[in-house]
């Protein structure tokens, strides 16, 4: 009986050390301070500018192992990084814009017109994908913000009323535009573009109030919380989705119903989570088998610009204050992260292409433009959290 309760109490011992290296290990922070994340933020523009061609494009992708440019790109990340850039600017980095207006330049040539409205299409495909032209409309609208400029405004209407084109009865979005057919393909939703279209439209409403924007807005955001995950068959609902995070804080004042404020918490609760799992990833042979691999930028910077979403909703809507001190931790937590795994301008001496190395993320020995876009948007809007914080007694 000795010997059996001996061996119990091993195979216990064992199981509680399993636990404690997966589900129940403690959340390590990397410490970050306002001038850290200042630093890291500067440095990913910095990258996204020396990586822009003349003609308004970005190095899509980098493999340092081979110093080499992939043939590739991807126009919806193309207007992803541009709107990043413009809102470093309505934060007030206001040094991105022509980089930024460059970008848009580069889209404004690669516009299709049907009817009363424009849309983004792939100049090499001809395709016409909702979350392009969401995504330019989102960055104008940030644009407008920094600067008050109202020498979009038209265009911006115009890529709006090709969002609302998109929208179904039920309040979906559709993925594509069919050139060949002159319509929506009804075939196809999409995961990413519909919360990215609410925060466009929902932006417009902002700009320019009165004008019927908050309609299709609303019908997007009933959607999201009530049916997407269902209807669409997403596992682990809720989806982690940012651009319904950014959605749900623009329209924090409108204000929400209480099944937003149902879908906010939830997701709040989603990011949180999976900070806390990334805080436990340290990379190795030892670390990776228990807590799986680091994950890319692109995906940790969407995790803390939802966060820092659910923060700037939390201050502003009662039925949420119970969550911003942990939504602040939360937020600060991976953007320590986040500046921890940037590649330093010291570091990046060692680098085969130094120039593209200082400022990125890599894994596997490849950063993507998307890698910069969503860690830069992530650092800078963490240091408004930040800096309540060191004006908090």
């Amino acid at each position: 009986m000795i010997v059996a309760a001996g061996a119990t109490l091993a195979v216990c011992a064992v199981g509680l050390a399993l636990l404690r290296l997966t589900v129940a290990a403690p959340q390590h922070c990397p410490e970050i301070t306002p001038e850290l994340l200042e630093t890291s933020a500067a440095a990913s523009a910095e990258w996204i500018e020396i990586a822009q061609y003349p003609d308004g494009r970005y190095v899509y992708e980098y493999n340092a192992d081979t110093d080499s440019f992939p043939n590739d790109y991807n126009v919806v990340r193309h207007a992803g990084v541009t709107m990043s850039l413009y809102q470093a600017a309505a934060l007030g980095d206001l040094a991105r814009i022509p980089a930024a207006d460059l970008g848009t330049a580069w889209m404004q040539a690669n516009l299709i017109e049907h009817d009363d409205w424009v849309a983004l299409r792939n100049p090499n495909t001809g395709r016409v994908k909702l979350g392009a032209s969401s995504l330019m409309l989102a960055g104008l609208t940030q644009r407008r913000l920094a600067t008050g400029d109202p020498h979009y405004d038209d265009l911006m209407k115009q890529l709006a009323r090709f969002l609302v084109v998109m929208q179904l009865p039920d309040g979906a979005m559709l993925n594509f535009w069919d050139p060949g057919t002159g319509k929506p393909d009804p075939s196809v939703r999409s995961r990413y573009a519909t919360g990215e279209a609410l925060w466009a439209l929902a932006q417009m409403h902002r700009h320019f109030p009165g004008e019927g924007w908050d309609e299709p807005s609303w019908r997007i955001a009933d959607y999201l919380a009530l049916h997407r995950d269902e209807v669409e068959e997403l596992d682990f609902p809720p989806w982690p989705d940012q651009w319904a995070a950014y959605s749900l804080s623009e329209m924090a004042d409108w204000p929400l119903k209480e099944h937003h404020i149902e879908y906010a918490r939830a997701l709040a609760e989603r990011f949180g989570f999976l900070i806390r799992v990334e805080s436990q990833r340290t990379g190795g042979f030892i670390n990776e088998p228990f807590h799986g691999r680091l994950t890319r930028a692109a995906g940790l910077g969407t995790w803390v610009e939802g966060l820092t979403s659910m923060w700037r909703l939390a201050r502003t809507d009662e039925r949420l204050a119970d969550l911003e001190p942990e939504l602040a931790e939360r937020a600060i937590c991976g953007a320590g992260i986040l500046a921890s795994r940037q590649i330093t301008f010291r570091e990046s001496a060692a680098w085969p292409n130094p120039d593209l190395a200082a400022g990125a993320w890599f894994r596997d020995g490849i950063t993507r433009m998307d890698d910069q876009q969503h860690a830069l948007s992530g650092l800078a809007l963490t240091e408004a959290i930040l800096a309540r914080q060191e004006d908090t007694p």
